[in-house]
């Protein structure tokens, strides 16, 4: 799942940079992206069991308070909680704001 740099790229934006309301679809994860103190490859498994995988369609429900974070995160039939460090590895397409 992960990507070139060049492909990351034309993905637009991460999921982290999104706001309540923001609809999206998955293009690819990219663990460089993400502030995280998990071993390499382990972030990627895990948003993964989420079901944040290539192709499928998010929605952003709601954001923490008071520095937005963490989200919770519309995934098919799932409602996840996010930290946006986390989210910044799930690049996006925007179909809504």
């Amino acid at each position: 799942m992960r990507t070139e740099t060049g492909l990351a790229m034309n993905a637009g934006v991460s999921l982290g940079a999104l706001r309540k309301g923001a609809q999206a679809e998955i293009v690819a994860l990219d663990e460089t992206a993400a502030t995280t103190t998990l071993d390499t490859g382990e972030l990627e498994r895990r948003l993964i069991e989420m079901g944040l995988v290539e192709g499928a369609r998010i929605e952003i429900l709601h954001e923490g308070f008071p520095r937005r974070d963490p989200i919770a995160v519309l995934v098919g039939d799932s409602t996840i909680a996010l930290r946006r460090a986390e989210a910044n590895a799930v690049m996006v397409r925007r179909l809504k704001d």
